[in-house]
């Protein structure tokens, strides 16, 4: 085959292609908006529906005393000021934040 009969070939393919591909998508588009109305209409749907649970905010428990705006909760990783200042010999009590009763 030529180039030209090989270009010719490659277009109808690509044409032949992409119309599938429409076509199949528009008919997985008809089945989740089939699904979507199903799933709202039967049973068990608080399930599915149910958003993600909201957490109170953590107060802050420790507190650096050279920057005292920088703070840390105790979760997560340590913050580099206190790996810092508990490598120097300091303990972690040392920046406990002062709760009043």
């Amino acid at each position: 085959m030529s180039t030209d009969e090989l270009w010719s070939l490659h277009e109808q393919v690509v044409s032949i292609l992409s119309d599938k591909m429409r076509a199949e998508r528009a008919q997985l588009e008809n089945k989740l908006r089939e699904l979507g109305a199903s799933a709202s209409k039967g049973r068990g749907t608080e399930k599915m529906m149910r958003t993600k649970r909201s957490y109170p905010p953590v107060r802050p428990k420790y507190k650096n005393p050279e920057e005292p705006f920088e703070t840390w909760s105790g979760r997560g990783k340590k913050p580099r000021w206190l790996s810092a200042l508990l490598k120097s010999g300091k303990k972690l009590d040392d920046f406990l934040i002062q709760r009043s009763a």
